[in-house]
């Protein structure tokens, strides 16, 4: 199939390219140049949570509780605030259609609106904007919010939303001016043509371009995230560069065998290509568990990320392989170095050699490894969660500044208090479930009506003075007896934070599930056995808990916080769910490229020992290049001003870290040594099906040329070729190594135990 559709794309190599290429932009100008006035703010909580209803039933009870919309901090030593009072009225005036009301200390005298010593009051802005409206109503003010006369600080929940957007923001432009440059340096440096490392580049900006498309066509159906956009942008360009990256390799490769350009662009589709769309469809299979999770915040992601790796593959397949029709053996057109591709024999390469290191000493690479990445697993179990707060902003951010200052100033007029909405109850009743919550410790003050009742409903409220109180209280408040016909709902941050973590733990198990059975499935088809899927999914684990262990070291623990400039603290439960989709989907993604190599080379005849050390001479390189472009395109994002693009960008670096060197590098040749023909065990029902869907695979090459290795440099060789399959003679390397013999295409290959069996028999007749 794949062959074909190589075959396909070189023949309309002409037609391909724009009509792709012109859906794409059709696709972005279209509907992508909306997608900023269409995104949202919302979607974090549980929609089925009864901190939902809650807010629900409050909303349209008494309206939106606005009143820590925005918040301005006055401060005067001298206690003269009549300039302050000026400026509110004077803001009041000049907008009517944003502002509702301002509550300050200057017009109620409220001495809970100034602190002790009568030097710091604040005044409370509600907006009159419901949803996405609230925060166009703030921007509408923002400019007006200061006057250079007044000293002041703005904070409150708006102001902290729109921070946290403008970081967002900032964060894709920081990607688009600052990594493409970086990546693009990279790509010259491993290819050594301009042409060649412009290949994936193109992939990587037509993959963001379409992707932002769909995204603001989703955004018209559902909601869509803000945050969705940055994963998208961090997720899709660094994907779509990597593919770009294999098939240029695998098409210079191809040419170097020998092959007529024809060829090589249907072999680079049937093999690099082939591998392109199953890494990506595993990618999305990890995401998909995205969708078992209620908040709408993650499904957006989901909805982006799977377009965006699905369009990253889509184009490698498509694009690419026309365009190396186009270019031909000009792929190495405007190259930088003038040394050429010289022939190596594969054993004397770098990467032929680490896996033959490794295999020597599988026993102590295998527990060695598996130990360093179970004890950095370990402070995993100290994480702490909570919810999205001014805390993910920097600690010198002035938005940030202001809300701390206020939250020290004014314990009692947290924005984020616990509430208890009460509907159908007689005043008696009411008192009887006041004097019951009044009997919980840990508030700010005592919980009790923040308006009168109104239809049947009152809003009880108070703040937590300790966040790590908050399941405590939450649950207290659950169990709070309702009298007759009195019915209770549990509200508030703190209560959608409670049970946002009870969501994860509970969809999380059949997320684990879900994921695993259908990456085993998927590596199944590709790999031709069930002993490689096993060993893949292992390693993934191992390197997932490896990661997420650093991670609560950093981001809950506190470890690097001063020089990257975040606050430590709790992390949301969401958040944890995505970089463990992430985290599994790449692990994935490096596995699928290097083992597909090593199946190639077990399918030519060769030994176990041999086909590992090929398949990693082959791609260990590429691979290796691919996890520092990733790393660059994450690096970006980690430097961004919110912390929960920190966080996931850090865990991108660290498990491509892990990934790209310790385990593909050593783990996976030692695992693979120790297992010996195992490895390749399957029923056949399985080995026909991988059969029918790789039956269409290239013919070998004609020529013949003793086994090499190609270097990364600009200029051609037709008569240079990378590793002949089948071919190796007995090296001291391969001396140093168990069952390294190639095998026949006529001998029978024996899973290990099997052979083990037959001599025993044969030594009891």
């Amino acid at each position: 199939m794949f062959y074909a559709w190589g075959r396909f794309s070189y023949a309309h190599r002409k037609v391909v390219p724009l009509v792709i290429v012109g859906l794409i932009l059709l696709l972005f100008f279209g509907f992508g140049t909306r997608l900023g006035e269409r995104m949202s703010q919302e979607g974090w909580e549980d929609p089925g949570a009864a901190s939902t209803s809650a807010a629900k039933i409050e909303q349209e009870t008494f309206g939106r509780d606005n009143s820590g919309d925005v918040v301005l901090l006055f401060a005067d030593p001298d206690k003269n605030f009549d300039a302050a009072k000026a400026h509110l009225a004077e803001l009041k005036a000049n907008h009517p259609q944003e502002i509702e009301s301002i509550t300050s200390y200057f017009d109620t005298k409220n001495p809970n609106l100034v602190n002790r010593d009568h030097t710091t009051a604040f005044a409370a802005i509600s907006l009159k904007g419901d949803g996405e409206q609230t925060l166009k109503d703030f921007r509408a003010i923002e400019d007006d919010l200061t006057a250079t006369d007044v000293p002041l600080e703005v904070g409150g929940a708006t102001a902290v939303a729109d921070a946290l957007d403008e970081g967002m923001a900032n964060d894709i432009s920081r990607a688009e001016k600052a990594a493409l440059p970086l990546v693009g340096l990279l790509l010259l440096f491993v290819f050594g043509s301009v042409v060649a490392a412009f290949m994936p580049l193109v992939v990587g900006g037509l993959s963001i371009l379409g992707s932002l498309g769909i995204l603001s066509v989703l955004a018209g159906f559902q909601q869509v995230n803000v945050f969705a956009q940055a994963v998208v942008t961090l997720l899709g360009l660094g994907l779509a560069i990597d593919y770009g990256l294999f098939m240029v390799s695998r098409f210079r490769e191809e040419l170097d065998k020998g092959r007529d350009v024809r060829d090589a662009v249907a072999t680079t589709t049937a093999t690099a290509g082939q591998t392109v769309v199953f890494s990506a469809g595993m990618v999305a299979v990890a995401l998909s568990g995205l969708f078992l999770f209620p908040q709408a915040f993650l499904k957006s992601v989901a909805y982006g990320s799977i377009s965006a790796v699905g369009l990253a593959a889509l184009l490698s397949v498509t694009v690419l392989p026309s365009l190396f029709g186009l270019l031909g053996k000009n792929i190495d057109k405007f190259s930088v170095r003038k040394t050429s591709r010289r022939a190596r024999r594969i054993e004397d390469t770098f990467w032929y050699k680490l896996p033959h290191w490794a295999m020597r000493h599988a026993k102590l690479m295998t527990v060695g490894i598996c130990a360093l990445l179970i004890a950095l697993t370990l402070p995993v179990l100290g994480v702490k969660f909570g919810g999205i707060n001014e805390t993910y902003l920097p600690p010198t951010h002035e938005t940030r500044m202001a809300q701390d200052k206020f939250n020290e100033e004014f314990p009692s007029f947290r924005t984020e208090p616990v509430k208890l909405v009460v509907t159908n109850a007689t005043n008696a009743q009411l008192v009887d479930v006041v004097m019951q919550v009044r009997q919980l410790d840990g508030l700010t003050k005592p919980m009790g009506p923040t308006t009168p009742t109104k239809d049947g409903t009152t809003v009880l409220a108070a703040g937590i003075e300790d966040r790590d109180d908050y399941a405590r209280i939450v649950h207290e408040l659950e169990q709070i007896e309702a009298p007759e016909g009195v019915e209770l709902y549990v509200g508030g941050t703190p209560a959608m934070e409670v049970e946002s973590l009870d969501a994860l733990f509970h969809k999380l198990p059949w997320m684990a599930l879900y994921v695993v059975v259908a990456t085993f499935l998927l590596m199944s088809l590709v790999f031709g056995s069930f002993i490689l899927p096993l060993k893949a999914i292992l390693m993934t684990l191992l390197s997932l808990g490896a990661t997420l262990g650093i991670l609560t070291l950093m981001f809950v623990d506190g470890f690097g916080s001063g020089a990257l400039n975040f606050t430590a603290g709790p992390l949301m439960s969401p958040i944890l769910v995505l970089i463990i989709a992430i985290v599994f989907g790449l692990s994935t993604d490096y596995e699928v490229f290097l083992v597909s190599r090593m199946v190639e080379a077990r399918r030519a005849g060769q030994s176990t020992d041999h086909a590992i050390a090929s398949g990693t001479a082959h791609t260990g390189g590429i691979i290796t290049a691919a996890a520092l472009i990733m790393i660059v395109v994450a690096g970006a994002f980690g430097f961004s001003d919110i912390a929960m693009m920190k966080y996931i960008a850090f865990g991108m670096i660290f498990a491509l870290a892990f990934d790209a060197t310790i385990v593909r590098m050593l783990l996976v040749p030692a695992v693979m040594h120790l297992l010996r023909e195992d490895n390749w065990w399957a029923p056949r029902f399985l080995t026909r099906l991988t059969h029918r869907l790789g039956g269409d695979s290239p013919e070998p090459v004609a020529a013949q040329h003793p086994a090499v290795a190609a270097a990364p440099a600009p200029a051609p060789a037709a008569s240079q070729v990378l590793a002949e399959e089948g071919a190796s003679a007995s090296t001291a390397n391969e001396a140093a190594v168990r069952g390294d013999r190639s095998a026949d295409t006529d001998e029978e290959l024996i899973p290990f135990s099997e052979l083990v069996k037959r001599l025993n028999s044969t030594d009891g007749r």
